[in-house]
């Protein structure tokens, strides 16, 4: 948000103070300023009021006119001009020769076979509005050859205010409120606003308005005839130009400034287009016009202002089009309201449209604002358009109050919480200075919170303490060591075996961490030829390519993969991140953490892809839990999974998640010519189980004996279950020592390692053993290979 230190000197007396200090300060103290502060008007400079005394049509331009000006010297001066709306007797902004515009400095130069020796200026030009249709015109009786910064204000210092610190604070979104917040800081008065008495026209009759809907608070309105100005002041348009608005009309102008002003939105309604003013809701959906001439979609969640039953308004975001101020409106109907502030903000994102009267809803703005704006208007409109009658009274529905908030305290609670000494005429001073009311008796305290506080921001007695301790400047604090006892904090479960899982998928594996959002990109997804699935829809979502949120981790990493084909021909990525794979019967999402692993490889075996992500869950299970993981086949439950390579990873008797191959049909699209794999855990089980303690054996003295075998078959589970079987202490490991893919005759051979710590083993001995689980193998088909 922009901010005018002019507007704010207009209600605080700043002079003899450094104004940038003052910004700095109230950085400090209230909000963020944004670094980059303008000197508006600081780089123009020789701009006069002149009167054209004649033009005449350029010989050789239809578009060139000859002017001769006056300029408050004795002789007038000779432009060139191109401007189409110059005329005998307009008075407008001139720059004389050695005056400067920005970089630019003018100089007398020919321009198209005539000298000019100045410069008749746009408004744009010169820096006060964005209008370069044509010259500015002066309508103010001025003298020709003031300089103009003597009779508008255009020197000034605009600061911007970062939204998002303003957020709590519906008051600073106003020039009166920050000039509040300046004048406790500076330790000045802050100066009242002029108002128009409204009681004057309390015999006139109401206008027809009522309020249908709880979520409108407040509404008020005055109705207006003969106003014959259309053109707002210069000063006013500088102001609106320099804070960020485009002057349109003069009635639309002053709701716009009384916003900025104040903070309190209104709207001016052609009264010809409103008679009846209800405020409310309809059941059926339907398509309402705005003011920008765009169609939006209303549906029964969305607050309505209407002429009876026909919509005029998006409450607080936007007036219709068919009731807008035009060129020969004289009749108005101003509209100065408050609604709820959740309702406002949840229409803007409904409607993807958010403006500056609907982000000052939003902050649950006072209602004690409405009659104050409206009889602020009246007293600014009738300085600027001295004839406009005033022909209703004030009509005022307040639905809603706020309640009121008082709160109570001892100087030892300040003092407890500021850890410094804060006298008691410090604290009173400050919190009236800021509008609190404040009761002080001996060192207790009393304090009422004005209502453009207490809409939500000071609630508790902490807030009271920031308030005091802001003021007084933290900067003044006194800095030492505060003493209090530390204790380490013991990782959650879940958090511990998360960063051990990280540490072995890179450091082990040379794994490549991301980053994603929670939702299914349906784009990418559909360009693989994914499903989007998901058990949760985002409402309104302003994207709808990201309206799911996604219920397993690798289609969003296969999206991953696919942006990033070129990175390298083999690499692999993984990621923990939120999932959400069900509703519970309180209809709250099942929302898990789980691990991602995906492995892509131009040109591997997909076998020995495989093998590696079985390799790399093993490796998990085994440092961290100290367990034994086995594997059992699944059918798929998703399109992108391999209708036949997909098993189930269990430890422990804990299904823990799922390794598999991706769906061929899927890799045509993503890479013909790579291989992918993927695995996914879920995080809060792996977690659940049990940590084995580590036990240390023995090495034996003793030879061990090695036995290879060698199996007709390309499927491992059988032979590691026959060997289970054999329940022999004396094998000590079991490893493959190679697999043969060749069709119907494929093979696995095995290395078994027997040993015992006592004795030297018998060729006797494991041979029974053997014998034992060939014999098995063979019941099931699968020969031992000759």
């Amino acid at each position: 948000m922009f901010l005018s230190m002019n507007w704010i000197k207009d209600f605080v007396d700043l002079s003899g103070l450094d104004e940038l200090k003052l910004i700095n300060q109230f950085s400090l103290s209230t909000a963020e300023v944004e670094n980059d502060i303008q000197f508006k008007g600081s780089d123009i400079s020789g701009i006069v009021v002149a009167e054209i005394k004649s033009v005449e049509e350029h010989p050789e331009s239809k578009k060139l006119h000859l002017l001769k000006v006056d300029i408050g010297d004795t002789e007038l001066v000779d432009v060139v001009c191109g401007a189409p709306n110059v005329r005998v007797g307009m008075k407008t902004a001139f720059a004389k020769v050695g005056a400067k515009i920005g970089e630019i400095e003018i100089a007398p130069r020919p321009l198209a076979g005539y000298m000019s020796y100045g410069m008749c200026c746009s408004e744009k030009e010169i820096g006060i509005s964005d209008d370069h249709a044509g010259i500015m015109e002066i309508t103010d009786d001025v003298e020709n050859g003031t300089d103009l910064k003597e009779i508008y204000a255009i020197d000034d210092i605009v600061f911007e205010v970062d939204n998002k610190s303003l957020t709590n604070r519906p008051d600073l979104w106003s020039h009166y409120g920050i000039a509040r917040e300046f004048a406790a800081i500076a330790g000045r008065p802050l100066k009242e606003l002029d108002f128009a008495d409204l009681k004057a026209y309390d015999e006139l009759p109401k206008v027809d308005m009522k309020i249908e809907d709880p979520l409108c608070y407040r509404y008020s309105s005055l109705q207006f005839e003969n106003c014959t100005r259309s053109v707002s002041p210069v000063d006013m348009r500088i102001r609106l130009f320099y804070c960020g608005m485009r002057a349109i009309n003069f009635l639309a102008d002053m709701t716009n400034y009384l916003m900025l002003e104040m903070g309190q939105p209104m709207h001016a309604f052609d009264s010809r287009k409103v008679g009846k003013i209800r405020i409310k809701r309809f059941e059926n959906e339907f398509d309402f016009t705005t003011l920008d001439g765009v169609e939006r979609h209303i549906d029964p969640e969305t607050l309505m202002i209407c002429d009876d039953n026909t919509p005029v308004a998006i409450a607080g975001i936007m007036g219709g089009l068919d009731s807008e101020i035009v060129e020969d409106t004289n009749t108005l109907t101003l509209e100065s309201a408050t609604f709820d502030a959740a309702s406002i903000r949840k229409s803007t994102v409904r409607l993807s449209h958010r403006t500056d009267a609907s982000m000052r809803y939003e902050k649950s703005l006072d209602p004690e604002l409405t009659t104050a704006a409206i009889a602020r208007f009246v007293f600014l409109i009738k300085q600027f358009d001295e004839g406009v009658k005033i022909v209703s009274s004030l009509t005022d529905e307040y639905a809603y109050h706020y309640p009121e908030v008082e709160l109570s305290f001892d100087k030892a609670y300040v003092d407890k919480y500021t850890g410094i000494e804060i006298d008691n005429d410090t604290i009173v001073n400050t919190l009236q200075r800021l509008g609190f009311g404040v009761e002080n008796n001996g060192d207790d305290f009393t304090v009422k919170v004005p209502s453009w506080r207490a809409t939500k921001d000071v609630t508790i007695k902490a807030d009271i303490i920031e308030e005091i301790t802001r003021i007084y400047g933290y900067d003044n604090f006194e800095i030492h060591t505060a003493t209090a006892p530390l204790f380490p904090t013991r990782p959650e479960p879940v958090k511990k075996d998360e960063d051990s899982v990280k540490d072995i998928l890179v450091k082990h594996y040379n794994l490549h961490e991301l980053h994603s959002y929670v939702w299914n990109y349906v784009d990418e997804l559909k360009e693989l030829g994914i499903e989007n699935r998901g058990v949760i829809k985002l409402m309104n979502a302003t994207n709808p390519n990201i309206e799911t949120i996604r219920e397993t981790m690798i289609p969003t990493q296969l999206c991953q993969i696919k942006s990033n084909l070129g990175y390298a021909p083999k690499y692999g990525i993984f990621e923990v991140g939120r999932v959400v794979t069900g509703m519970t019967d309180d209809d709250l999402c099942i929302e898990e953490k789980h691990l991602g692993i995906t492995l892509y490889a131009k040109g591997d075996n997909i076998r020995d892809q495989y093998f590696m992500m079985k390799t790399i869950i093993e490796t998990l299970v085994d440092e961290l839990k100290h367990k034994k993981v086995t594997f059992e086949k699944r059918e798929p439950a998703f399109d992108f999974e391999h209708p036949v390579n997909l098993n189930a990873v269990i430890a422990d008797g804990v299904e823990l998640g799922k390794i598999g191959m991706i769906h061929p049909s899927v890799m045509k699209k993503l890479d013909r010519r790579a291989n992918v794999v993927f695995a996914e855990i879920d995080m809060d089980k792996f977690a659940a189980i049990g940590n084995n303690s580590i036990r240390y054996e023995e090495p034996s003295k003793f030879p061990a004996i090695e036995i290879d075998l060698s199996f007709l078959t390309s499927r491992f589970a059988p032979v590691a279950k026959a060997i289970e079987n054999a329940a022999c202490a004396l094998i000590k490991d079991v490893d493959v020592i190679d697999i043969y893919d060749a069709g119907e005759n494929s093979s696995i051979a095995v290395r078994l390692t027997f040993s015992d710590n006592s004795r030297t083993l018998t060729k006797e001995e494991v041979a029974a053993v053997t014998d034992g689980i060939i014999a098995e193998l063979e019941q099931q088909g699968i020969m031992l290979k000759k």
